[in-house]
C-alpha cells in the first residue's frame, strides 16, 4: 500500500510517532506507511466513500488549550457544527484563542476543525483550498445550516 490517499482535495498522507497519529499532511507521502498510518488512510478512504462517520485511531491531542480544543472538536458529531463561541464556553478560553487552536490542528478531518464556524461567517480553514475545502467537507457530511 502506498502512504498516500488521493482525495477530492488532492493527496493526503499521515504521520505517526510513538504509536499515535501526529499529523495529516496535504501532500503525498515520501515513505511507505507504518501499520498505523495505513489504518488511518483506510479509515480516511471510508470517510470519503461515505462509509465512515467517526475515526478510531490513537491520536496525539497535544497539550493545554490545544488539547482541550481538539478533544472538543472531536466530540462534534458527523454532520453537525459548533461555533468558536460554543467551543470557547466549553473550554473556558476566549473565542480568538479557540480559533488559533483550530488553526494549529495538525490532524484535520480526523480531528474535525472544519466543523467549527464563526457566529456569522464560515471562519477559516488552513487546508489547500481554504474555506472552499471546509464547505466541501461540511457538504460531504450533510451539515445543515451552512451560511452559503
Amino acid at each position: 500500500m502506498t502512504g498516500t490517499l488521493d482525495t477530492p482535495f488532492g493527496p493526503v498522507s499521515l504521520r505517526e510517532s510513538a504509536g499515535r497519529i501526529v499529523a495529516l499532511d496535504w501532500r503525498a507521502a515520501e515513505t511507505e506507511p507504518t501499520a498505523l498510518e495505513a489504518e488511518g488512510l483506510r479509515q480516511l478512504a471510508e470517510y470519503f466513500a461515505g462509509a465512515r462517520q467517526a475515526f478510531d485511531l490513537p491520536l496525539d491531542w497535544g497539550e493545554g488549550l490545544n488539547a482541550a480544543v481538539r478533544r472538543a472538536m472531536a466530540a462534534i458529531p458527523f454532520g453537525e457544527t459548533r461555533t468558536y463561541g460554543e467551543i470557547s464556553a466549553l473550554v473556558g478560553a476566549p473565542a480568538q484563542a479557540v480559533g488559533q487552536a483550530c488553526g494549529a490542528n495538525p490532524i484535520p478531518i480526523i480531528i474535525p476543525c472544519h466543523r467549527i464556524l464563526g457566529a456569522k461567517t464560515l471562519g477559516g480553514f488552513s487546508a489547500p483550498g481554504g474555506v472552499e475545502t471546509k464547505v466541501a467537507l461540511l457538504r460531504h457530511e450533510g451539515a445543515a445550516g451552512l451560511l452559503i
